[in-house]
């Protein structure tokens, strides 16, 4: 999760909302201490503050605290979009379907080829024991 998070920094950094009860849930879950909660909440802007965040996060056990507290904080929208290494999963998912749909397709033709050459072979045989 940590890369996915330094990945999609500069989008996640457009929105989060960082003021609601998601630094608090951050600084309970130990994923703060009481310093970087307040060199946090100093920035201006709230882009600055979810970068000061966001760089915050150096583990694989921050980032699942931090998703937690993104849940708990009713930003699920968030952890999809991190979780879905911001849509790239869903894209490969899609890309993965079309490649198994074209084998698909290609097998059905080579199998209505093979029976189309059964039933000439068998028309053949018809013809030649009359």
């Amino acid at each position: 999760m940590l890369s996915a998070v330094r990945t999609l920094k500069s989008s996640l950094v457009d929105f989060i909302e960082p003021d609601f009860e998601l630094l608090d849930h951050l600084f309970r879950l130990d994923v703060l201490n009481y310093r970087q909660l307040a060199s946090v909440r100093r920035k201006e802007t709230v882009y600055d503050r979810n970068d000061a965040l966001l760089e915050l996060l150096s583990s694989e056990d921050q980032c699942v605290k931090f998703l937690k507290a993104l849940q708990q904080t009713g930003q699920e929208h968030v952890v999809n979009f991190i979780k879905e290494n911001g849509g790239q999963k869903q894209l490969q998912s899609r890309h993965n379907l079309s490649v198994e749909r074209s084998t698909c397709t290609q097998r059905q033709t080579i199998c209505i080829q093979s029976v189309s050459l059964v039933v000439q072979y068998v028309c053949r045989l018809l013809i030649l024991s009359l």
